[in-house]
């Protein structure tokens, strides 16, 4: 489906302002907080790293080449809080693709990493989906039902990508309050509810299932 992110921060603010840009622009996101988590997780070989250099145990030079001894071909973005040249310098020669220096603004990583993306895998069949009927253009940012569009709001259009990253999976009402506003909403979880009614109304082939007193799912239709 979607690109999938692996973002390495240990500063927790930080770490959830990224990942919900990142996820806003359709991208399957996964967030740890150290170098040990983030180690445990190499072998599932996302198609992109963002890696903070300074970890609370083990620093990110490690990490990369532990990446790039499972999988050289692997995207990698440092980011880093000391801005020095030398930071710059060793991670390029230890693989990673870009360095961009604390503080920076989200949108520029967002930039960033859809440069790499594109670069590293071109824009091929990842970025048109086919799914119950219908065709999400993850560049364009469209969806279409037998080639007439379908006009969604942005927070409709993430629903509908989490979705998809997400089928055959219970999804709790809290998951996807976090995931589509955010974790500094503040406010009723039932705004939820309102959005699933909405993207069922625009997208009735869809086959949204409630789970009555949690949240949502949406599988095949064979299922």
């Amino acid at each position: 489906m979607s690109f999938t992110i692996y973002l390495v921060e240990d500063d927790i603010n930080l770490n959830n302002i990224l990942s919900t840009y990142l996820k806003n622009e359709g991208w399957n996101v996964k967030s740890v907080l150290n170098g040990m988590d983030a180690q445990a997780l190499i072998t599932n070989k996302p198609d992109l790293w963002i890696l903070d250099i300074m970890l609370p145990d083990i620093d990110g030079y490690q990490i990369i080449k532990d990446i790039k001894k499972f999988d050289e071909a692997t995207p990698v973005i440092f980011i880093s809080a000391r801005d020095e040249d030398i930071d710059r310098v060793v991670g390029l020669e230890f693989g990673s693709e870009d360095y961009l220096p604390k503080p920076f603004l989200p949108r520029e990583l967002v930039i960033r990493t859809k440069n790499i993306l594109n670069r590293v895998y071109g824009k091929n069949d990842r970025d048109l989906l086919e799914f119950q009927t219908y065709s999400v253009n993850l560049n364009a940012r469209t969806v279409s039902f037998n080639n007439s569009p379908i006009e969604l709001t942005t927070k409709e259009y993430s629903l509908l990508l989490y979705f998809m990253d997400n089928l055959n999976t219970a999804l709790s009402r809290e998951q996807i309050l976090l995931h589509v506003w955010g974790d500094d909403y503040f406010g009723s979880d039932r705004v939820v509810d309102d959005l699933v009614r909405r993207l069922r109304l625009k997208m009735d082939n869809l086959n949204i299932k409630t789970i009555y007193g949690y949240g949502y799912m949406v599988t095949n239709h064979e299922n």
